[in-house]
């Protein structure tokens, strides 16, 4: 099917997708986040935030193989950031979240429903700090 809205931006309104625009990619875009100091911390993550000249806010994920050596498990903390992003009410700030510390072994399970609730809540509390930073 094919969208009547051509605009990136007004497809995506509300942030209700996670479009391409939503999205920092470059590794220049990267870097000049992670230049900044960390903006929040919990036990297994870190969050960088800056603000952009954009009118929407956009987000980059980073899940080391070294902390999660199964991509199961680094690809449901992607899926979960990214759902948890586009819930949020961010404006015009490009955030990294990046795991810093492991969150299983290659011998334990790749996922369990208590590892993935720790990590939502983590996750959770990084943007609800954000979003009030911003306010």
């Amino acid at each position: 099917m094919i969208s009547n809205l051509t605009d990136p931006i007004q497809a995506s309104a509300g942030g209700a997708d996670f479009a391409r625009v939503r999205r920092i990619v470059k590794t220049d875009e990267f870097s000049s986040v992670f230049r900044l100091r960390p903006v929040q911390r919990t036990p297994h993550f870190v969050l960088y935030a800056r603000v952009n000249d954009l009118t929407h806010a956009r987000l980059g994920v980073v899940a080391a193989k070294r902390f999660a050596p199964r991509a199961v498990t680094r690809n449901t903390i992607k899926r979960m950031t990214r759902e948890i992003f586009r819930r949020s009410s961010l404006l015009n700030v490009d955030c990294i979240v990046r795991l810093s510390r492991p969150v299983n072994s290659k011998d334990g399970p790749a996922t369990t429903a208590r590892l993935k609730r720790e990590l939502r809540a983590e996750i959770v509390r990084l943007f609800a700090a954000q979003s009030r930073q911003g306010d």
